[in-house]
């Protein structure tokens, strides 16, 4: 009994000291203010919903506070996401994003890099179709003008940027010679599309660095955290798992 006392309790020592450490890490980012910027509300046409909800969950898990904005312009195109098929609706990005932030969003000209200590960009179509152009012109792409103003910001005061999914894309447009990733080239099964992406990226004179579904990528001179999530066939857990790797990525540099 008492050899089973003894080991019980180096087990709860162990867990306990594992949970100060938790603790200890998450008081550290207590009162960080992170800015998230979605793209509309569905994974066709706007933000990846579930992308966007792993953000907050491991955000407001880390112990930072959360003020969410979105462009005020219309989307490049609205998708049944029952058929896969466009329809002839007219949607608004902000009002879109919205439903994902139950009505507590701004646009995106109100955010203040000075009242922020990071920024985050979760994927989905949106962030190739409304925040630039790449879903048509790939790397030849555009981006808006105010989600070009807000990586500019972020990068030039030296505070965190992290991007997901597809959003990667538009750092490599915007801040040259950074390192990004959207997931492993030469495994189609599992990473499909990522080997024309990350040529893209490279030829963009940006670096894309493989990393798994589970992992982020660290661009430390450019203070730029990214990770695949749904450019994978990964199981969902995996994705959460990889986004809240990108999350506390992003909060360690603050």
């Amino acid at each position: 009994m008492l050899t089973l006392l003894h080991r019980c309790g180096s087990t709860l020592l162990t867990l306990g000291s594992l949970q100060a450490v938790n603790r200890s890490y998450y008081c550290t980012q207590m009162g960080k203010k992170v800015a998230v910027v979605l793209a509309g509300c569905g994974v066709y046409d706007g933000s990846e919903i579930h992308e966007a909800s792993a953000v907050l969950v491991h955000l407001h898990r880390g112990g930072a506070s959360v003020n969410m904005f979105a462009p005020n312009i219309d989307q490049m195109h609205v998708i049944n996401h029952l058929t896969g098929e466009p329809t002839n609706e007219t949607r608004n990005v902000l009002v879109e994003s919205a439903r994902l932030a139950r009505g507590k969003i701004e646009a995106l000209s109100k955010l203040s890099v000075k009242d922020h200590d990071a920024v985050i960009f979760p994927g989905g179509f949106g962030a190739a179709k409304n925040l630039c152009t790449w879903a048509v012109q790939g790397k030849d792409c555009s981006v808006n003008e105010e989600v070009k103003a807000t990586l500019k910001a972020f990068h030039s005061e030296g505070k965190p940027i992290g991007l997901c999914c597809i959003s990667p894309v538009l750092a490599a447009k915007v801040l040259p010679g950074c390192e990004v990733t959207v997931g492993i080239e030469n495994d189609n099964n599992k990473y499909p599309d990522i080997e024309g992406t990350g040529t893209a990226i490279n030829q963009l004179g940006c670096k894309h660095v493989s990393k798994s579904v589970s992992e982020c990528h660290v661009d430390e001179k450019n203070k730029l955290v990214t990770t695949c999530a749904f450019m994978s066939n990964a199981p969902i857990h995996e994705i959460f798992d990889g986004i809240g790797s990108m999350v506390q990525g992003v909060l360690k540099m603050t």
